[in-house]
């Protein structure tokens, strides 16, 4: 059996065009990224047959949705997919239980993969089963709309921006449990999303959409470090490192993460996690000051050894982009041309780089 998203798309729209050709993991949250305009949710609407496009094929693992060569095109009530928009929807008059037990109804008992109290416990929802779902935060109803669609036991889990209209204390709610969907359940993901900190924690595959084209399609890790691509030019660039755990400090509540492939272990402010556990961490670019020598007795508890790789200029003229690489580990340093030209920074230089504890996202 194939493990794979095969997605060949051609749509003409006045204005618009949307010509897309990936092969994309069969598991694993994918991201579609790029500017509003850049095809994301056309992308994903010709996906789920809500569009037809002129020219397409369509695969999710063995399954074939669309093949306009061949004359074939699944209709959408056919596909087996799961598809949860900015709003919830849910139906006002039913209790939460009842909205999810209209996801259940749609599949037959035979081809459940997800029950109810699972779908419930992994969302965090069971305290609120009763309770009618016009009584609900923004939050709690967005749950209870991706628990519905994973009720539908999909071969695909589309989303399109589900936390687009949640405020910022609301998004820090529901991460987690997207986080938990991710590593518990083996349904792919396509998530649609404009925000590079939501794609560095959630995504395993990302794709780089610029008007209606694919500019990159690789691990998040290896996308986000490019600088050749646009989002190592925004104030939120970063990449992504996954460490393992080696140390925990309860009275500072500190975590002590151990990078890949090297002994050099990054700090970080978190709550308790388990020895030998994976934890991603995004570390931003303008986060990472660099200097010639290690720093001593400085509240900058991260001090690492790297290696210069190359550098670009940054959208700031004043600015340039440094990518570093620490083990096979690559990180982006956003600092001064004045910088630079002070360190003299040449690629193949050994370097030494602070990153604050507190500015570590994980």
């Amino acid at each position: 059996m194939s493990s794979h998203i095969t997605v060949r798309l051609q749509l003409s729209y006045s204005g618009f065009s949307l010509d897309l050709d990936v092969q994309l993991p069969g598991k694993g949250v994918t991201a579609l990224f790029g500017h509003s305009g850049s095809g994301k949710t056309t992308c994903l609407r010709c996906i789920a047959g809500l569009e037809r496009a002129e020219h397409a094929f369509v695969q999710i693992n063995d399954e074939v949705w669309q093949d306009s060569h061949n004359k074939l095109f699944v209709p959408v009530h056919k596909r087996s997919l799961g598809y949860i928009f900015q709003e919830a929807s849910l139906f006002p008059h039913l209790s939460v239980r009842a909205n999810l037990e209209f996801g259940l109804s749609r599949i037959p008992h035979q081809a459940r993969r997800v029950e109810l109290a699972h779908a419930a416990d992994l969302l965090g929802i069971t305290h609120l089963l009763e309770r009618a779902s016009n009584h609900l935060s923004g939050g709690e109803r967005q749950r209870v709309g991706i628990a519905r669609a994973l009720l539908t036991s999909p071969k695909l889990l589309l989303m399109d921006e589900p936390l687009a209209a949640l405020d910022s204390q609301r998004k820090a709610e529901i991460l987690p449990y997207l986080e938990r969907l991710h590593a518990e359940l083996d349904i792919p993901v396509l998530y649609v999303s404009h925000s590079q900190d939501e794609v560095a924690r959630l995504a395993d595959h990302i794709v780089l959409l610029s008007e209606g084209k694919a500019l990159a399609s690789g691990p998040v890790g290896d996308i986000l470090a490019r600088l050749d691509l646009p989002l190592s030019q925004g104030d939120d660039a970063g990449v992504v490192i996954e460490g393992t755990v080696c140390e925990y400090d309860a009275q500072y509540q500190l975590l002590t993460l151990q990078l890949p492939n090297s002994t050099q272990c990054l700090r970080v402010a978190h709550a308790p996690l388990a020895v030998g556990q994976a934890l991603r961490v995004k570390v931003q670019a303008r986060d990472i000051s660099l200097s010639l020598h290690r720093s001593e007795h400085s509240s900058i508890l991260n001090s690492l050894q790297a290696t210069v790789i190359s550098e670009t200029a940054a959208d700031n003229q004043a600015h340039v982009l440094v990518r570093l690489d620490i083990a096979g580990s690559a990180l982006l340093a956003r600092i001064t041309r004045y910088s630079r030209d002070q360190l003299d920074l040449q690629p193949g230089q050994s370097i030494w780089l602070q990153i604050k504890s507190v500015a570590v996202l994980a």
